[in-house]
């Protein structure tokens, strides 16, 4: 019985493979590194600041340490962002599922995005609402969770988020719309500051339409559900 040879596939397929193994390697160690690293030390730059300069907005940001910023910003952009944000692991999934079914009737593709997802997207991704990039923040903001603290977490995310052009982190922000250091911002102010983020190159906290007024009024009475987030935003162990 003569056996049949086995088939062996083109040279080129062959180093395409290893080619893309060694990709995917390379990227798993990079990202893991990375995050283990910016567990830490504050990062340096975002994909989102470089766009902006090329938009011809220079960077303007002042890291400072979670307690150095203002609880009333905290309570802000929890109350206004992601009101489950001491609960879930990084992914509200009813948040999800609801962005999921209204995208199918959408052009434009919205997420149900966490602080932490927000947090991945800004630190290590590009501006982009593709899947792809959607796919890649879901991969970054289950290490982040993984090897960050909420709290690492939260103050990672007040320092790298947009308040406006050219403006990113809480004392930034702080300083060119209030004149002053993110530990003394009020609680309007702050609410004024979360009430922009979803658009702070069209809104300005400084100079609030009446619709980013009243959107601050809105996320004011909702702090008063957040509890304390002074020394560590989520005292309470989440569940597992």
């Amino acid at each position: 019985m003569i056996e049949a040879e086995p088939i062996k596939r083109p040279s080129w397929l062959r180093r395409a493979w290893r080619f893309l193994m060694r990709a995917i390697a390379l990227f798993l160690l990079i990202s893991v590194v990375s995050t283990a690293v910016y567990a830490w030390v504050p990062p340096p730059v975002t994909l989102l600041m470089l766009q902006r300069v090329f938009e011809g907005n220079w960077i303007h940001k002042s890291w400072r340490s979670y307690g150095n910023i203002s609880p009333n910003l905290a309570r802000a952009v929890i109350a206004a962002e992601d009101a489950k944000f001491c609960e879930h692991r990084g992914y509200d999934w009813e948040a999800i599922e609801k962005a999921w079914k209204r995208n199918q009737k959408a052009k434009r593709i919205r997420g149900g995005s966490t602080i932490s997802n927000q947090t991945a997207k800004n630190v290590f991704l590009w501006p982009d609402r593709s899947y792809v990039r959607k796919g890649l923040e879901f991969y970054f903001t289950g290490l982040i969770e993984l090897t960050w603290t909420k709290k690492r977490i939260l103050e990672v995310y007040l320092n790298v988020v947009e308040f406006g052009p050219g403006i990113y982190g809480a004392e930034a922000a702080a300083q060119a719309h209030f004149g002053k250091s993110a530990k003394d911002l009020t609680r309007r102010e702050a609410a004024l500051l979360a009430a922009v983020l979803p658009n702070p190159i069209r809104w300005s906290a400084s100079k609030p339409t009446s619709y980013i007024r009243n959107r601050a009024g809105t996320i004011q009475a909702r702090m008063n559900d957040v509890p304390d987030p002074s020394g560590d935003p989520c005292k309470r162990a989440i569940a597992p």
